[in-house]
């Protein structure tokens, strides 16, 4: 259907026509020009009916028309066809003015369009880059997630090897323990024996001497000076390595002959307090804290540079605590704890040892003040 058949179809039912007509008949027969706004009214009014400017045309035709027999439209002159013309012209004013504006639209929408399938290129070209950065990703999140999964393997192994490095610590300490017993026994039972056999034979050979070899009377002397001397440093060591009154007397004798043969060698002042309780622990709760006090004074002796201790044993709710104070200098706790290399192992022996009877073992260390060890152990309370 061609364009002026369809504009015949739309304006055959519209009531524009018969205005149309009314408005030109009424303009053509004032006598003034007039400012043609009711003709650009037309115009709007078929703007507002979706029409275009050949709708118009044909309206005006069909109009001009109907009007021939009224007026005079005989040359091309004529008055009458002078202002019908201006009229149709105000009448499309509105319409050319529509269709200018859709032609901007138009031209604005095409630049949009342009700028908008631009826009999609540059997006479609930033997406691809954008997938291809997710499956890099993707693909760095699975090595990550596989070296997540190796190092909670190796974390696991790391903390089975801890576990039976611990377990083997104990195991030696606990060997080193029975040792100990063994070699002060054989100290007291053989070396000792020993070295008084032979004193009590040297003073016997004095005796039989004495008449008239005094050079012999005094090496023998001498010699059995010798041999007390190895009496008693023989007595030291054995009661270092295993004090058999710890065994046979308890905690608390112990702990008093240890600080008092220290403190006469090394003239330290060691003072002892001690709940009497602490005896019903069991041996080898004794024994560890017996050994976690002998390792702090002798950290104390080598390392403090003190002048007092004081070792307090008391009682406290469901346990036993003992204290190790010191006067002297102070050192970094968490460094000497956590270093690889150990300068002083025996605070991770103690702590082993405290650990292995199920207590814990603290080590505070401030300038000025001392260094304070302190041991708790659980103690079950009367039922």
């Amino acid at each position: 259907m061609t364009e002026a058949l369809l504009s015949r179809e739309k304006t055959k039912h519209s009531e524009l026509p018969s205005r149309y007509l009314k408005e030109l008949r009424r303009y053509l027969s004032q006598k003034t020009v007039g400012n043609g706004d009711r003709a650009q009214g037309m115009g709007r009014a078929a703007l507002g009916e979706s029409m275009v400017a050949l709708d118009m045309a044909l309206i005006h035709e069909r109009a001009m028309a109907t009007l021939a027999s009224s007026f005079d439209f005989g040359g091309d002159i004529s008055d009458s066809i002078t202002r019908a013309g201006f009229f149709f012209t105000q009448a499309l004013i509105p319409l050319e003015a529509a269709q200018r504006a859709t032609r901007e639209t138009n031209r604005l929408l095409r630049q949009r369009n342009e700028t908008l399938l631009l826009h999609t290129a540059a997006l479609a070209k930033a997406n691809r880059r954008f997938e291809r950065e997710i499956a890099r990703r993707k693909a760095g999140e699975a090595v990550i997630l596989k070296g997540k999964e190796q190092y909670a393997a190796l974390l696991t192994e790391s903390q089975i090897m801890q576990g039976k490095l611990r377990q083997l610590t104990r195991q030696i300490i606990s060997a080193q323990e029975e040792e100990r017993k063994e070699i002060s026994r054989e100290l007291h039972d053989e070396v000792v024996q020993t070295l008084v056999g032979i004193n009590v034979q040297l003073t016997a050979l004095g005796r039989d001497a004495a008449i008239g070899l005094s050079s012999l009377r005094a090496k023998i002397v001498r010699t059995q000076r010798l041999v007390e001397h190895s009496v008693d440093a023989v007595h030291r060591f054995a009661r270092e390595l295993r004090p058999a009154v710890l065994d046979d007397l308890g905690l608390i004798p112990a702990l008093l002959a240890y600080s008092k043969s220290l403190a006469d060698r090394k003239k330290l002042k060691i003072r002892l307090t001690a709940f009497a309780g602490v005896e019903a622990l069991d041996s080898e709760k004794r024994t560890a804290l017996f050994r976690v006090a002998q390792e702090a004074l002798t950290n104390v002796i080598r390392h403090a540079r003190a002048s007092r201790v004081e070792i307090v044993i008391s009682r406290i709710p469901d346990a036993i605590r003992m204290e190790i104070a010191d006067d002297g200098k102070s050192f970094p706790v968490e460094t000497v704890l956590n270093a690889r290399t150990q300068k002083r192992l025996g605070l991770v022996g103690m702590r082993e040892r405290i650990e292995m009877v199920g207590g814990v073992l603290a080590v505070e260390s401030v300038p000025g003040t001392g260094t304070k060890v302190s041991a708790e152990i659980p103690f079950e309370s009367d039922k």
